[in-house]
């Protein structure tokens, strides 16, 4: 099996299951509650950890590496770090090149899916600020989600084809990676608004007279004056497109730092914001719980940026090592944030 061939049948396997999800059982417009929205995430987190499973013990069927030259070639162009042993078995040599491949899948799932933690207080703002109800959360959500691959797709694979041919990308990433970090960390307790009107994808639709201020059901669009326009629900649906975009650029050159195969950077990034937006309905009403969250996503953004630049100076961190030192760092943001909850401020 071809390595595209693989890629094609894993989205249209996703976009089944996603189609699956709303057709059936989310056909009906209606609230998501926590226990619904705790289900669909121990779906997806299960579908996640067998698809690292998969990789583990079938990764050279996915990136279809069939003999020695092959394994020779991918480990050169991704460098996985795993040199073939001509004193050990083809197995022995591709059950640490598949393990060295599902490690690196399951410590992108982690960055991914914790730098993502942050675009829910962005969504859940987008949302509030427009007034959309709850039953259409999902809806938006829902569509956000099949943007969000294809965008992520041409990003990717984009990103993928330039760090090949000009590895002084690594260093720009890195830097970006550590200012983000830096920026991150200062402006932790700044409280983020969204001003509606002057938001520039409001302000570019209005200006062209393509959209309408009334909300029709759970439509994108509505017909005024014999005029099809945007509804308010389209508005931010495209909205969360936009600050997704802006968040990949963080968190994709994050996932670069651990693998540069651009294949297992796309998946683990589709199966964290797939669990993501299921959990998405769980943290919006625990979100203010995380008081510490963002100082580690900031220390996990640093840590990786610095990463980045380490070689240069002959200093290589290990896959194992980084999996260790990125959940260490979400354990502990999370675990402070419970135990020592800041104080409230006296009115």
């Amino acid at each position: 099996m071809t390595e595209n061939l693989f890629m094609l049948i894993f989205i249209v396997v996703i976009a089944l299951l996603l189609f699956f999800d709303l057709g059936v059982f989310h056909k009906k417009d209606h609230a998501v509650t926590f226990k619904e929205s705790a289900g669909w995430t121990g779906v997806w987190v299960t579908l996640s950890l067998l698809f690292f499973l998969f990789i583990r013990f079938q990764g050279d069927t996915v990136v279809n590496v069939h003999d020695k030259s092959h394994f020779v070639e991918q480990n050169l162009m991704y460098e996985h770090g795993v040199t073939y042993d001509d004193n050990a078995s083809w197995e022995e040599n591709i059950n640490r090149y598949n393990k060295q491949l599902s490690l690196e899948y399951l410590t992108g799932y982690l960055i991914e899916l914790s730098l993502s933690i942050d675009n829910v207080f962005v969504m859940i703002m987008i949302f509030l600020s427009f007034g959309v109800e709850k039953q259409y959360y999902h809806r938006v959500l829902f569509y956000g989600i099949l943007g969000a691959i294809v965008l992520r797709f041409i990003f990717i694979f984009a990103a993928g084809a330039l760090i090949q041919r000009f590895h002084w990308l690594l260093l720009i990433f890195g830097a970006f990676l550590i200012y983000s970090g830096v920026k991150m960390f200062l402006e932790r307790n700044k409280k983020e608004s969204i001003d509606v009107e002057k938001h520039p994808v409001v302000k570019f639709l209005t200006k062209r007279k393509l959209s309408t201020p009334r909300f029709d059901g759970h439509n994108f669009f509505t017909k005024v004056d014999g005029r099809w326009l945007c509804t308010p629900l389209f508005v931010v649906l495209m909205i969360i497109e936009f600050s997704d975009i802006i968040f990949a650029f963080d968190s994709i050159p994050a996932i670069f730092s651990v693998t540069h195969d651009p294949h297992i950077v796309f998946f683990s990034n589709i199966f964290a914001i797939l669990g993501l937006r299921s959990m998405f309905f769980m943290l919006e009403s625990i979100m203010d719980k995380f008081a510490y969250l963002r100082i580690g996503l900031s220390a996990l953004l640093t840590f990786i940026g610095v990463k980045m630049f380490l070689p240069l100076l002959n200093v290589e961190i290990g896959i194992v090592t980084s999996l260790v030192v990125i959940v260490s760092i979400l354990a502990t943001s999370i675990l402070a944030s419970v135990l020592f909850p800041p104080k409230k401020a006296e009115i």
